[in-house]
């Protein structure tokens, strides 16, 4: 049960687990939450979100040790090879539902919840927040500056075998994707009360519409297609680290200076610089202390004068 005189953390990054953490914050605490969660296509051994232990997941062909950094880990067939690869999109449902109730609590009334979310199981995502009570408002395409290219060409797997003729009937052809430049950023709205307005929400509580005006200093029009590339020096900090001004953006789209910002899971912090920047009050949790320290030094003053570009 939440202690009614729990008092909200104040501009922190805090070393715990979210799924549990949250449970601490007060109800109708928090303005937005915007997070860059795990996507469960196992990207890292954080973003394995199942049970299912096949030894190909997460290993590496000779291919992709060739390729080097870029394309360092395997991992599996999307018609998945078994039973249980078959259960990964049912169990990242179910990872999702651990927290998506306690996301619901915390938010005021008309408040948002914005998610980065894979392409492959996003759909799970939207389900189990919408099976805790959301609103699903929107999809908005971040469309990134670049992005790595890994399908393998068909015509080198024939060659590997010696098969010289398929390799070259099927010259042209790729096992894998498309370049990933497009990437869903999914909007959930928490409801407000029956028998007002959106307009009466935003009276009451500070949320519920979105500055147009605002979002139109980071995009070209007001459209739910964002193109936003990284500042310089701004990569490598952690394997899906996302532009602060793309942040910067879904903040002032959906928040006022003096608000509350969380991000349950936050990473390199990116989330938290933007709000930082911005004058919103922040939040984040994060269980590696590596990524910890990375927040805390990101939040540096000094680190941010050179960051406002705004």
């Amino acid at each position: 049960m939440i202690n009614k005189n729990t008092i909200l953390p104040h501009n922190q990054i805090i070393q715990l687990d979210c799924v549990t953490a949250i449970r601490e914050l007060p109800d109708n605490s928090v303005h937005l939450i915007l997070s860059d969660i795990p996507y469960g296509i196992g990207t890292e051994d954080w973003d394995v979100l199942h049970d299912n232990t096949n030894s190909a997941y997460l290993g590496s062909s000779p291919a992709q040790q060739k390729a080097g950094v870029i394309f360092k880990k395997r991992g599996k067939p999307i018609n998945g090879w078994s039973k249980a690869d078959r259960e990964i999109p049912h169990q990242y449902y179910e990872w999702c539902s651990k927290w998506a109730a306690e996301w619901l609590r915390v938010l005021k009334p008309g408040g948002s919840a914005i998610i980065f979310a894979g392409r492959r199981l996003g759909h799970r995502s939207i389900s189990a927040l919408e099976d805790a009570g959301f609103s699903f408002k929107d999809i908005l395409a971040w469309m990134r500056d670049r992005a790595p290219h890994r399908a393998q060409r068909l015509s080198v797997i024939y060659e590997r075998r010696g098969d010289d003729d398929c390799a070259k009937e099927w010259r042209g052809w790729r096992v894998g994707n498309l370049r990933p430049i497009f990437e869903p950023i999914l909007w959930f709205c928490k409801p407000y009360k029956i028998g007002t307005t959106i307009a009466d929400n935003v009276l009451n509580h500070g949320v519920g519409a979105y500055h147009q005006d605002a979002f139109a200093r980071y995009v070209e029009r007001s459209d739910n297609v964002i193109r936003c590339g990284y500042d310089s020096k701004e990569v490598g900090l952690h394997p899906t680290q996302k532009p602060i001004k793309l942040m910067q953006a879904l903040i002032e789209l959906t928040t006022q200076p003096g608000q509350t910002v969380l991000d349950p899971f936050a990473g390199c912090g990116s989330t938290l610089v933007a709000a930082k920047l911005l004058n919103r009050v922040y939040i984040g949790y994060e269980v590696n202390p590596a990524y910890v320290k990375i927040c805390e030094e990101r939040l540096a003053d000094d680190l941010l004068s050179v960051l406002n570009h705004t």
